[in-house]
């Protein structure tokens, strides 16, 4: 069978400024708003800034030999052709499938929040209570507005992606100066509130903590995603990936320092926007507030904008693998765009309202496992190539490659380890693995419909095609 399947080609038209933003947008996005007072609480300020310590040397490293990969093969897909080249089709298969589970999570989670927001900004907005999931009501409100914002979105990306970035690059702007607000707030009007330094949960909630920060983190990746787009150097498009990650790390602890200088930990949980509420005890404004949270709604936009962007990238790859039904692999002829692919994704989020806000900590945890599980083989696939083909060409060389490998190695095996049963903060059944095992399940029916795995003969065709197209 044929592994080349486009009907057009994307377009080189992302700037540096373009692709840094992309990602810094994507990981700063929703998740600090709303779920810092869950971190202060579960771990007091001393044992949340350890967790993103920790998570953030983790996805470092990781990012790191994410930009040597990126730069010696900058195609669109990112995670599916390095795992193709040095895994082969299954490898390629389980490592792109789980990254794609943690971008729809992402994007199903914006969904969700996008309405919560605006049930904090909007007094009344719950209103047609439908049915009740784990217990928490589901408003008609909600699920309109999280239908509305998917069809939004998913028309911006399917429009194209140069409009899609110059969104992005706006937004990311306003979340940055609202994080640099609340900073500045807790410098001048900080209390330091008395909490047990690690709000007497030990190591265990610094775990607890630790395993959401792969999914606050991820977003760098959607660089990669996006290679066959970008208008850059392979050198630079490395970098990029390490520096948009320490921006990030540096603005989630500057927001969590900041937050419990001004509340304790059980004060902002009690918060549906933990983050607005703290800029509001520090400025001493429910304006001011209020104000954060229309911030925070740029940053739901921004992550459901990057994510929307890497998932139907990935999606795109996968089906021109013809490991995904073909029509997936459609390229829009006016647009530029992976236009069935953007559809695909934006559907799947459309359909997160229907289980109301709790599915905001479901996505969170199950969606993390995906993609720590993506990285762990993506840094094989790393270690692999080092081995096979040392003489690759490489433009953003790591110096001690094997040691960087061996460290990502060792992080992304205990993080996966702290998702699974017998870790203290292992997923919870049934809502968590439920998740996880039904995107296996799809994984397998699509796969089957596409009519299984190519061969390896198949996929070495494929890959040098692509390269030459390139």
């Amino acid at each position: 069978m044929s592994l080349i399947t486009m009907t057009g080609e994307l377009s080189r038209v992302l700037s540096k400024r373009d692709v840094f933003v992309l990602a810094l947008g994507a990981m700063i996005g929703w998740g600090w708003i709303v779920q810092t007072g869950y971190f202060i609480d579960q771990s007091g300020v001393t044992g949340a800034i350890s967790a993103f310590v920790l998570g953030g040397f983790m996805v470092s490293v990781v990012s790191l030999i994410y930009g040597e990969l990126a730069s010696a093969m900058p195609f669109v897909g990112g995670e599916h052709v390095y795992s193709m080249r040095a895994l082969g089709p299954a490898g390629s298969f389980a490592c792109t499938w789980a990254i794609i589970f943690g971008y729809i999570s992402v994007v199903a989670f914006e969904a969700v929040a996008l309405p919560s927001a605006l049930a904090y900004i909007v007094p009344g907005f719950n209103v047609f209570e439908l049915w009740t999931v784990a217990g928490q009501p589901v408003y008609g409100t909600w699920v309109a507005t999280g239908v509305i914002g998917s069809v939004v979105i998913t028309y911006l990306n399917y429009r194209g992606v140069r409009p899609a970035a110059q969104f992005q690059a706006i937004l990311a702007l306003v979340i940055t100066l609202s994080g640099l607000t609340l900073l500045l707030g807790a410098l001048f009007n900080g209390t330091s509130p008395s909490s047990p330094p690690l709000a007497g949960a030990g190591i265990g909630g610094v775990f607890t903590v630790a395993i959401m920060t792969p999914f606050m983190f991820v977003g760098f990746d959607v660089i990669p995603q996006a290679a066959g787009e970008a208008d850059v150097s392979p050198k630079l498009l490395g970098g990029l990936i390490g520096l948009s990650v320490a921006c990030a790390a540096a603005f989630y602890i500057a927001v969590i320092w900041a937050a419990g200088q001004v509340a304790t930990g059980a004060t902002l949980v009690e918060s549906s926007l933990p983050a607005a509420t703290a800029m509001e005890i520090a400025f001493d404004s429910v304006t001011i507030g209020r104000i954060m949270a229309l911030a925070g709604l740029a940053g739901i936009l921004t992550s459901w904008n990057g994510f929307v962007l890497g998932a139907s990238r990935a999606i795109y790859a996968m089906a021109d693998s013809n490991m995904l039904p073909e029509r997936l692999a459609t390229i829009h002829d006016d647009h530029d765009t992976p236009s069935t692919a953007i559809v695909l994704v934006g559907g799947l989020a459309a359909l997160a309202p229907l289980f109301g806000e709790q599915m905001l900590v479901w996505v969170v945890n199950a969606g993390g496992l995906g993609m720590v599980t993506a990285w762990l083989l993506v840094v094989v696939s790393f270690l692999v190539l080092r081995y096979r083909d040392p003489d690759f060409d490489r433009p953003f060389k790591l110096p001690a490659g094997y040691a960087v490998g061996a460290l990502g190695l060792l992080l992304t095996v205990f993080f996966v380890g702290l998702y699974l049963p017998g870790s203290p903060s292992a997923l919870a059944w049934p809502y968590e693995w439920a998740m996880v095992g039904g995107w296996c399940l799809l994984g397998v029916v699509l796969l089957a419909v596409a009519g299984g795995l190519p061969t390896r003969t198949e996929a070495k065709a494929h890959l040098s095609a692509q390269q030459l197209e390139d």
